[in-house]
């Protein structure tokens, strides 16, 4: 689980994020904190760094004049921060991320909208190739502060089971 001690010396404890593919059960889900308020900064930057050359993104002229009257943040900056938002409770102990399926943009954010996201556990299932892993998919949503959901996509992860981590191998 997020957050969790474990000891490695005496009255030492190291920190250690994110749940195993034991601790993962079909129907939880996880709300993702803290959320994450979008800046002007963090939508222009995203839209240059990515080559995103649309001018609704970055462009308050050009973006008065859409059906939205003002910028739209990046839609690839909403579900790459949703990912980010749900690693510590989804991804932290993954070996991989498999994909990404049915990615939906449901509603528009805009700079200063809160973003907070939660991740529903659909299915996992054991590794058939590697005996320490086994694979969980989740349905992520992206809400904003008013309750209005963003942004949804399912996405499966490589998990190491209990035990057969990577930490330990690292001294992590």
């Amino acid at each position: 689980m997020a957050g969790e001690m474990k000891q490695v010396g005496e009255n030492r404890y190291r920190e250690t994020f994110g749940r195993f593919f034991d601790d993962f059960k079909v129907g939880d889900t996880y709300e993702h904190r803290p959320g994450r308020t979008i800046t002007e900064t963090d939508n222009t930057w995203f839209t240059l760094l990515t080559m995103n050359t649309h001018p609704a993104h970055f462009d308050k002229e050009y973006a008065a004049g859409t059906e939205f009257g003002k910028p739209l943040v990046c839609s690839p900056f909403t579900v790459a921060l949703m990912v980010g938002m749900s690693v510590t409770d989804i991804s932290q102990k993954a070996i991989a991320n498999l994909g990404w399926d049915d990615i939906r943009l449901t509603a528009p954010l805009f700079v200063g909208d809160t973003l907070y996201a939660e991740s529903e556990v659909l299915d996992k299932r054991e590794s058939k190739s590697r005996p320490n892993q086994g694979i969980v998919t989740v349905r992520t949503r992206g809400i904003k502060q008013d309750g209005t959901e963003v942004c949804s996509f399912v996405r499966k992860v490589l998990v190491w089971k209990r035990g057969a981590e990577m930490e330990d191998k690292v001294n992590y």
